[in-house]
């Protein structure tokens, strides 16, 4: 039997600032850390939200996306327990894009989350399958996929207490991915977000118990809030869900950190009461 673990979820507001976005983010981590956490999971683009392309680069390119990246390595190593970096916007590379985006990578940055235990050692990289480019109306238009280059490979990765499925934010529409992630042995589901407003309102809470239940998996879903430099609005609301789909922990629309007991017996008992996982059919039109 897997012992119970207790998950902690980090809440920030990013500017555009590097440095003091690692240093908030580290001292909600150290909050968490001296509150029982043995996991922690920080949000999307806790590194940097910067709404102006150029700069975005220029600001990762200087360091070589690493700063944000060594002080979380050395801050995990500090309190000794497993980190979520939940995602670092870093220089696009070949690893993980698509092919034939080389090229292009070099104007580009990638969405890569990076989990790291507690010696300070990146254990799984992930970088961001899909693109968030739509138009959310009253002028609310966002089009990733100008300036991050989008990633090729899903990805696993052990946890003392099972296997986490690593995902970012947009993905969360996309169920095949969690369902494969499920069906490669994952009982947790990462899903570091900075959803916006009036997408969080309506269909936050729903799509994470969603993946919850569909996949028998523990969401952590830690995510941006507030109103950030530029003026863009986060809907905050990290959450905790458990198999069943019930949500343990909701961190409302302030900065902090939500915590919870996870009972990883809790996905066996989920997925033998609905064995779902096991139902799949290929089918045709």
């Amino acid at each position: 039997m897997r012992r119970p673990f207790t998950v902690a979820c980090v809440q920030t507001t990013s500017g555009r600032d590097i440095a003091a976005n690692v240093a908030t983010a580290s001292k909600w981590v150290r909050a968490a850390r001296k509150a029982g956490a043995d996991f922690i999971l920080l949000p999307e683009t806790v590194n940097i939200m910067e709404p102006k392309g150029a700069l975005l680069l220029d600001k990762v390119a200087a360091d070589g996306g690493d700063a944000g990246l060594r002080a979380f390595r050395a801050l995990a190593r500090d309190v000794g327990a497993w980190l979520l970096a939940g995602s670092l916007v870093v220089p696009a590379d070949k690893t993980g894009t698509r092919r034939g985006a080389a090229k292009a990578a070099k104007r580009m940055v990638a969405n890569r989350s990076l989990l790291i235990d507690p010696r300070g050692s990146v254990k799984a990289r992930y970088d961001k399958i899909h693109m968030f480019d739509v138009d959310l109306g009253k002028g609310e238009v966002y089009r990733e996929s100008k300036r991050y280059a989008a990633g090729a490979k899903a990805v696993t990765a052990k946890l003392p207490w099972g296997r986490l499925g690593m995902t970012v934010c947009y993905d969360l529409r996309f169920p095949h991915l969690y369902r494969a992630l499920a069906q490669r042995g994952a009982d947790f589901l990462s899903v570091p977000s900075a959803f916006t407003r009036p997408s969080g309102s309506a269909h936050w809470h729903v799509l994470l118990r969603a993946r919850a239940i569909e996949n028998g998996c523990f969401v952590f879903a830690p995510a941006q809030c507030c109103v950030h430099e530029g003026g863009r609005r986060t809907f905050g609301h990290s959450l905790i869900v458990d198999p069943w789909g019930a949500v343990l922990a909701d961190g409302g629309d302030a900065p902090g950190f939500v915590a919870a007991t996870v009972e990883p017996e809790r996905v066996v008992e989920a997925r033998k009461r609905i064995p779902s996982l096991d139902h799949d059919r290929k089918f045709k039109f």
